[in-house]
């Protein structure tokens, strides 16, 4: 078998493997964050940059909000929203387009400048009808519910199972540039999002140029081999 077609073989193999590691890798959560007075919880990832809500607009250089109205709220309102557990803080709340509450915008989007690989958020009274959606390059990679991350997902103003931390992490050499936030009732409300840039994934096309490198080198050691015999 000559060395070009060994070339080939390697590089299917290589590209084949690419792709079932990325189609194995998936996005996953877990829940647990540090407890702060008067903000309920916050991040415990590592690297991670919180933002609160307390200073007006929440937009920095990273995250861009839109669809925000009257969506930063402090206290419960019955019938409206409800202040996470342990949060006397400002929040972020999100109705229904036909609900006649404060927020009532259906859902706010995260514009990303940079690819993430985490993202997490205090998640308050969780309700099946909450949806946070994951994208990538405009397509749509992972939608979350209420009762996806809750065993409970029943709106308890209190309740320690529905009143959560959520970590969110992207797959192996995945990443995303878009989140929404959404809900089809009375209400979604979260605090203390958090986020980390991506970290740096090695170009695929650098893998197989060194098999290509490796495949060459082979023909040429077989070629110096038969003039020397």
């Amino acid at each position: 078998m000559n060395a070009i077609k060994i070339a080939s073989i390697v590089l299917a193999g290589a590209a084949a493997a690419v792709a079932s590691a990325t189609s194995a890798s998936a996005f996953s959560f877990t829940v647990g964050g540090t407890a702060v007075a008067g903000e309920g919880y916050k991040s415990s990832v590592t690297g991670a940059q919180t933002i609160d809500f307390n200073s007006g607009s929440p937009s920095n250089s990273v995250i861009a909000y839109s669809g925000i109205t009257n969506n930063i709220v402090q206290g419960s309102v019955s019938s409206q929203h409800a202040t996470p557990a342990g949060n006397t803080s400002k929040f972020l709340t999100i109705s229904n387009k036909e609900s006649n509450v404060v927020g009532n915008t259906g859902s706010v989007t995260l514009n990303l400048s940079k690819a993430l690989d985490y993202f997490g958020l205090y998640w308050g009274s969780a309700d099946t009808y909450n949806f946070i959606d994951f994208y990538s390059a405009g397509s749509l990679i992972k939608t979350f519910g209420g009762g996806d991350i809750s065993a409970t997902a029943r709106g308890s103003w209190t309740g320690a199972s529905d009143n959560l931390y959520v970590n969110f992490f992207a797959g192996a050499g995945e990443s995303f540039d878009k989140i929404v936030l959404r809900s089809n009732g009375a209400a979604f409300e979260s605090d203390n999002h958090a986020f980390r840039e991506s970290a740096a994934v090695p170009e695929p096309f650098t893998v197989g140029g060194s098999l290509v490198g490796l495949a060459l080198g082979l023909r040429l050691r077989k070629k110096q081999k038969a003039q020397a015999s």
